[in-house]
C-alpha cells in the first residue's frame, strides 16, 4: 500500500449530508510525494440496494419516488431498487430488510450479496452493499409506500423481465446502482 500523509482533516457541513475538507499528500507511483492538495469528501455513510423478485407474481418490483438532486436536469420521479441509508451499528443486511418493509411492504425469504461499490469514489465515500432478493406474498406485512416521518411517497412498481431489460435498453432507467444490478440480472440467464 502506498503511503498517504494527512496534514489536516476538518468537518466543514454537518447536516443530513457532512463534507470534510481534507489537507494530504500521496505517495506517486514513482515513490516520491505529491505536494500537498486539498480535497472535499461527502460523508454519506454507506446505504443498501436490493433487485427484488416477487416469487408469485413471476415479476421484479422497483420503486418510483421523486429524488430531488434529479428535478432540474430531469426527470424528478426516479424508478430504481428499493434502497435506503444504514443507521449507526446497523448492519447491511438488517438495513435492507427493515428498507423492504418500508418501502414495499415486504420481509424477504432470500437476501444475497451481488457487490459492494463506491458510489463516486471522487467525492463521496458512500458505498452502496447491493442485494438480490425475494418475496412473496406470504412475507407481506405492511402497505409500504415509505415512512411519513420522512415524508416519502413511494409507489411499487411491477416488471416482468423483459419489460425491465427494455427499460433498461431505452434509457428509462437512469438511476446507477439500479443499472448496476440490472446488468448484474442481465448476466444471469
Amino acid at each position: 500500500m502506498k503511503k498517504v500523509e494527512i496534514k489536516s482533516e476538518k468537518r466543514i457541513l454537518n447536516d443530513f449530508l457532512k463534507v470534510d475538507e481534507v489537507h494530504l499528500s500521496v505517495e506517486k507511483f514513482d515513490g516520491s510525494m505529491s505536494s500537498e492538495v486539498r480535497r472535499l469528501v461527502l460523508e454519506r455513510g454507506d446505504s443498501v440496494a436490493a433487485l427484488v423478485y416477487h416469487e408469485d407474481w413471476k415479476e421484479f418490483v422497483l420503486v418510483n419516488q421523486f429524488r430531488y438532486p434529479t428535478y432540474k436536469k430531469g426527470p424528478g420521479w426516479i424508478t430504481e431498487l428499493v434502497a435506503g441509508t444504514l443507521e449507526e451499528g446497523e448492519s447491511p443486511g438488517a438495513c435492507m430488510r427493515r428498507e423492504l418493509e418500508e418501502e414495499i411492504g415486504y420481509n424477504t425469504s432470500i437476501l444475497t450479496h451481488i457487490s459492494t461499490f463506491y458510489v463516486s469514489p471522487g467525492g463521496t465515500s458512500e458505498r452502496i452493499h447491493l442485494y438480490y432478493a425475494t418475496i412473496n406474498e406470504a412475507l407481506k406485512v405492511s402497505e409500504g409506500g415509505g415512512l411519513a416521518t420522512e415524508n416519502e411517497d413511494i409507489l411499487m412498481e411491477r416488471y416482468n423481465r423483459n419489460n425491465l431489460m427494455e427499460a433498461l435498453k431505452n434509457g428509462e432507467i437512469q438511476d446507477a446502482k439500479t443499472i448496476i444490478a440490472l446488468m448484474w440480472l442481465q448476466n444471469r440467464k
